[in-house]
């Protein structure tokens, strides 16, 4: 009878890659080149940044009490939204002449869905709101990531309206970035002409503030009055009736009531003056104009930062004098950079220990392939991101981190496999085929095994699962990257550069070879320095002290650990599973494991562990805010401020360490409230005719102390 003859397994795509080898190496550089790229080129943040659909519907109705805006446009419109569904909560705020009416939606919701449903809410109470409202409710979407990121300040001895042109002059250069939503002025004064009518004058005249308000208004427009035909050339006509002086709008003819022509100039003088001051900003004390600037959601805050810097130095050098004074304030990218550059390291260091823990049981060479599987199983995670709008973040980091020992798992057993046959099998590539067809399945299944759990997570409702959706997603990237990596580039760095190394019993070190890979990687190390890229400069010259102490040190560690500590261990390992396995200790061993279980189950219900979201850690800032009663004017509120600094002050002492600088903010952008934008900061290129400034309704200031320290 003829013996059946025994099939070898292999896996196709192993198989393929080690007949295509220099493919394969083409195609590790490429994604090792687009790793490094796209990790570069991916927004770099502190926390993910969640979008919870929010909407703000604000209301003007002029000349109406706070109270009078709660009975007639705030409830009515609060009524209709409370009708809408998927609602997480609804509040708002009436002061005087002005509505806000903040609807928050639960996370599942798209924004321009939600947006849409409050407008049809206030479509619906539209025929409850009062009908000589000047403008319908401004239905608005917000964005929660649109806090300042940075604070630059801008103080010297000039007056404010100096200090407001170099201000503007640095908010027109940063809000040209593409990763910048826009930049606020606050503390600055705003140009008013101002037209201060002589009451008897008017009366006399026989004219109304209405008459000044709409020859103003008439008089200060630029009109197009169509076109002319000259010489074969249509042509626009355009009447420019901008004001371009006080002066002119002095000269605006009125018709009184009784007939008469008078003079604006004649019953009213005109100023060209500034609104009344309705935000402060103060720097170490010292009076500052500050610019908030805020980032755009999903883009790269270091990127930003750095730009914003390089922008203002080339301002200090080319347009401002050299007494002004631009000082940079809660710089978010410090924390954001300090983060990212603490989690690279310890990948780094992670990296290091996994490739030394694996030089004791598989050699060097072999030991760094594998090893190489976590940087490309990364590079591959890297080139994924972008397209799910990912972002490097805390917790993509520590997904990173979670699995750089999981990543090896699969390259060890088809390496160790790949060996184990290529003793009996002299040909590496046969070797190499068999091995990683025999693991294919038992890889595979543990891997699927180990996503599992991360599998639900990847859909875990509500604001906390939008924010840990980035951890479960890129491990399970990663851990297939893994995969490919283990079963395409592994068998191929096999088939090239494994050697039986602890098989050999002399360990000679050999100085000229070890010189000369020394020499070589110091050169392109120093190349890589000199270019300005200090990271693969870097990356070498790692590679040249990890060689360097394997072959003058670790190698004949390795020796010692392979022939003498190793079997030993193995010796204790057998001796233990015998004891195990004898007669009924196998049933001792699992009712000491089960109850093991339940005896720890009950422990963990006596001693509840303390559960927290996040550690707690000692603060950056601190905010002072205070309120004032409503309607308090603005010089008020600041003079107050003014009293709470220097006790602050006092409290902190000058020249503390632990204090990097104090900035007071009075008016816009002091609110607790992040949708307390009542005082709006505006800029005005033209003249412009404007009301008194209403100091009702000031937002309460702000102090807030940045610290290195603790206090």
């Amino acid at each position: 009878m003829k013996q059946k003859e025994h099939k070898v397994k292999e896996f196709f795509a192993t198989s393929w890659s080690i007949n295509n080898r220099t493919s394969i190496y083409v195609l590790t550089i490429i994604i090792t080149l687009l790793g490094i790229l796209s990790y570069i080129s991916i927004p770099k943040e502190q926390i993910p940044e969640i979008v919870i659909p929010t909407i703000v519907v604000t209301t003007i109705y002029p000349g109406t009490a706070p109270q009078d805006m709660e009975n007639l446009v705030t409830r009515p419109i609060e009524k209709q939204a409370k009708s809408l569904a998927d609602v997480k909560k609804i509040t708002s705020n009436s002061v005087q002449d002005f509505s806000t009416i903040v609807v928050e939606f639960n996370p599942g919701i798209e924004v321009p869905e939600a947006k849409q449903r409050v407008r049809d809410a206030v479509d619906k109470a539209r025929s409850n709101l009062p009908n000589n409202l000047p403008k319908e409710p401004d239905i608005m979407e917000v964005d929660i990531s649109e806090i300042p990121v940075m604070y630059i300040n801008i103080s010297g001895d000039y007056d404010l309206q100096r200090l407001k042109k170099y201000a503007e002059e640095a908010q027109d250069k940063i809000e040209t970035l593409k990763e910048i939503t826009r930049v606020d002025i606050v503390g600055a004064l705003e140009r008013e002409i101002q037209v201060d009518v002589d009451m008897y004058k008017m009366q006399a005249a026989s004219v109304s503030f209405s008459d000044i308000q709409r020859a103003v208004a008439s008089e200060n427009v630029t009109v197009s009055a169509g076109t002319i035909t000259s010489y074969g050339t249509k042509r626009t006509i355009r009447i420019t009736g901008q004001f371009k002086s006080p002066a002119e709008i002095g000269n605006i003819m009125l018709k009184s009531s009784s007939g008469a022509t008078v003079y604006i100039k004649d019953i009213a003088d005109v100023w060209d003056s500034f609104k009344e001051q309705e935000s402060f900003s103060r720097f170490e004390g010292k009076n500052v104009i500050t610019l908030n600037v805020i980032k755009k959601s999903g883009e790269n805050l270091i990127k930003a930062s750095d730009e914003i810097k390089e922008m203002i130095t080339e301002l200090k050098k080319t347009s401002y004098p050299p007494d002004l004074t631009v000082e940079i304030t809660g710089d978010m990218s410090r924390y954001t950079r300090s983060t990212l550059e603490e989690l690279n390291n310890t990948m780094i260091i992670g990296f290091l220990f996994v490739t030394l823990i694996l030089m004791f049981f598989m050699g060097f060479n072999n030991a760094f392939f594998v090893a190489l599987s976590v940087p490309l199983s990364m590079f591959v995670a890297y080139l994924v991101m972008p397209g799910l709008g990912f972002t490097m973040n805390m917790i993509v980091m520590f997904a990173f981190i979670f699995a750089l020992g999981i990543i090896v798992d699969d390259a060890i057993v088809v390496i160790e496999n790949t060996h184990r046959i290529h003793r009996y099998e002299p040909n590496i590539i046969k070797a190499a085929k068999y091995a990683a067809g025999e693991v294919f399945l038992p890889i595979l299944s543990g891997t699927l095994t180990t996503l599992a759990p991360f599998f639900p997570m990847a859909f875990w409702p509500g604001v906390v699962g939008k924010f840990m959706h980035y951890l479960p997603v890129t491990v399970i990237l990663t851990l297939f990257a893994s995969l490919f990596v283990a079963y395409i580039i592994n068998p191929v760095f096999a088939v090239s550069f494994m050697k039986h190394e602890y098989d050999k019993h002399e360990y000679k070190t050999r100085y000229k070879r070890l010189l000369v890979s020394s020499v070589i990687l110091l050169v392109l190390a120093l190349i890589f320095y000199f270019t300005g890229i200090p990271g693969l400069g870097n990356l070498l010259i790692l590679f040249l002290i990890l060689n360097a102490l394997y072959r003058l040190w670790i190698k004949n560690a390795v020796f010692k650990f392979q022939n003498v500590l190793w079997p030993k261990l193995m010796t204790y390992y057998e001796a233990s599973l015998r004891f195990f396995l004898r007669g009924r200790n196998p049933w001792y061993l699992l009712y000491s494991v089960t109850g093991l279980f339940f005896l720890t189950i009950i422990i963990t219900g006596i001693v509840k562990p303390k559960v927290l979201f996040f550690p707690v850690n000692e603060p950056n800032n601190i905010f002072v805010f205070i309120k004032m009663p409503e309607g308090t004017d603005q010089r008020v509120t600041d003079s107050v401020t003014r009293i709470v600094e220097r006790r602050i002050n006092n409290v902190l002492c000058k020249n503390n360490p632990a204090v990097e600088s104090i900035v007071t903010n009075v008016g816009f952008g002091a609110g607790e409230d992040l949708f307390d934008r009542t005082v709006v900061s505006t800029r005005e290129r033209y003249p412009s005719i404007s009301p008194k400034a209403n100091t009702g309704g000031i937002s309460p200031p702000r102090i807030t102390w940045t610290g290195s320290g603790r206090l």
